[in-house]
């Protein structure tokens, strides 16, 4: 029974590799934790290799944060685009009038 799931970790280990021989840029950096998890949620459902770091540090209790962003977003070269195009989409919707 444990067969099927000897199998599923190592595809999991293969794809980590895969990832990890990847090289990642940075693509933009975030303003906040809600727009990162917006983002997050997008291309994970579009099935686009991403990283989401925050500037969050415990010793310095955010102070990066307000100067730098919240953090910032990397992807493989190949996705810069696409993930640029993605965040000033979700920018320009979020920045729309109340039409109520």
């Amino acid at each position: 029974m444990g067969f099927p799931i000897l199998l599923n970790l190592q595809g999991v280990v293969e794809h980590i590799k895969l990832v990890m021989m990847e090289e990642y840029k940075k693509a933009a950096t975030l303003e906040n934790e809600i727009e990162a998890r917006l983002l997050d949620s997008i291309l994970n459902e579009r099935n686009i290799p991403h990283i989401i770091t925050s500037y969050y540090d415990t010793a310095y209790d955010g102070l990066y944060q307000t100067q730098k962003g919240w953090g910032y977003i990397s992807a493989p070269e190949a996705y810069l685009k696409e993930i640029r195009e993605t965040i000033s989409y979700v920018r320009e919707e979020s920045n729309l009038p109340d039409s109520s």
